[in-house]
């Protein structure tokens, strides 16, 4: 065994220096965004009962979980997901808080089958999640909401595309299918298997306008022309409704001004069981997977003891970080501003002027190899440090600029006034 010591196992990282500081900055702006916009931070633990994710219909397919034991022989997990423990939460210890609730959390998830493309088995999400409110206004902010998250984050090419589960539960109630064939059904609309798609229609001998409509699923997404082409076949009132909802969503969603990142796609039927209204993703170019997610899903909290409609979507950090890497996005890099060397009998001033440095924004290293001035410089030069304080006990200071080598002579009341 000794031999994985050095090693880390699959699906997981380390994030260095560079990695992550960019990583904990998009995590940073996205966590001022959703405070700026009303909501309240959640932290829930890392390790939770199986139960929690398996209750009733299973929520989170049990070979994507990591699982292990507690001394009492109970099943626990490594949280798969940030949404299902806020549910938990809003239904126990929350219980008596005034509806809506507007929760946010930024954390580490785990799933056993999360690889490739950005994906790993450990991985950051950020979310929002509105408790309390089932009006189309709430699902437009959480959108909007998830809109300005990836702005925040540094995306700028992106789109957000939205579908409607109760159309497509509507369309198989109207042809007659069962549990069992619209299950068959939705694998292979959201695999975009058009002959799956027409096998499983010409074996039902569905009517002809109502078949093309079901055929087309697959590649029916774009503008609101997408809702006008449905409207005029599907007959059944469930799919009429989500169709109506749509509609005024995409126009709330232009008062906010965000019409340019949207479309439609009612051929997003992906976790059906799960969603019980809208469903939504972000895409962007250079990575093979939606870094947003979300969407409505009114029977959750229910599923843990109270009766409360809810949306939300969580974005995959790792995922950002990928793609603006990927997109060659300019982003920040640590970076120290200055190395303070002092000499023999300047280390108790050389404290003081770093902090009161450090009090003004800049970046101090203190020097302690009690070598010399020419090896701190070189220091500062390899590590890429602005610059160098030589730093005499009198309080002469030597400014040593690591880009142009040039020296300049002042004094620590000149650099940093009574201060020190």
């Amino acid at each position: 065994m000794k031999q994985w010591k050095i090693y880390t196992p699959d699906g997981v990282q380390d994030f260095l220096f560079k990695d992550c500081y960019q990583k904990k900055n998009i995590e940073d702006k996205v966590r001022k965004l959703f405070r700026n916009w009303g909501y309240m931070e959640i932290e829930t633990p890392t390790i939770e009962f199986y139960d929690t994710f398996s209750s009733n219909n299973e929520l989170i397919p049990q070979e994507e979980m990591f699982k292990f034991y507690d001394q009492q022989g109970r099943i626990l997990v490594l949280r798969p997901d940030l949404t299902i423990p806020v549910a938990r939460v809003a239904a126990t210890h929350d219980k008596d808080n005034t509806l809506p609730m507007k929760y946010f959390y930024v954390g580490n998830c785990y799933k056993y089958r999360e690889m490739g493309g950005g994906k790993q088995k450990e991985y950051t999400q950020a979310g929002v999640e509105l408790l309390g409110d089932s009006s189309v206004e709430a699902d437009a902010e959480v959108i909007a909401t998830a809109i300005y998250a990836a702005k925040a984050a540094g995306i700028e090419k992106f789109q957000i595309d939205i579908g409607q589960v109760e159309f497509f539960k509507g369309i198989v109630e109207e042809a007659g299918f069962d549990e069992f064939e619209a299950e068959k059904l939705r694998l292979s609309i959201d695999k975009k298997d058009y002959l799956g798609v027409e096998e499983i229609v010409k074996a039902k001998g569905v009517n002809s306008d109502l078949k093309n409509l079901i055929l087309e699923l697959p590649a029916l997404f774009g503008s609101s022309e997408v809702l006008e082409k449905a409207e005029r076949v599907v007959l059944n009132e469930r799919s009429q409704d989500a169709i109506k909802y749509l509609k005024k969503l995409l126009g709330i969603l232009e008062e906010y001004q965000l019409s340019q990142y949207v479309s439609i796609d009612l051929g997003m039927v992906h976790s059906i069981s799960y969603y019980t209204g809208i469903i939504f993703r972000g895409v962007t170019y250079d990575i093979g997977f939606p870094f947003i997610s979300g969407g409505r899903y009114d029977k959750l909290v229910a599923k843990y003891g109270r009766d409360c409609p809810a949306t939300g979507f969580s974005m995959g950090i790792n995922l950002v970080l990928a793609a603006l890497q990927r997109q060659k996005v300019e982003l920040a890099e640590p970076k120290i501003d200055t190395l303070v060397f002092c000499e023999e009998g300047a280390r108790e001033l050389g404290f003081k002027l770093s902090n009161v440095l450090r009090d003004m924004e800049v970046i101090v290293q203190l020097d302690f190899s009690n070598k010399s001035i020419e090896a701190a410089v070189s220091y500062s030069k390899n590590k890429n440090i602005g610059g160098t304080i030589r730093l005499f006990k009198d309080g002469r200071i030597e400014l040593h600029e690591t880009a142009t080598g040039d020296v300049k002579n002042t004094t620590i009341k000149e650099l940093a006034g009574d201060f020190v």
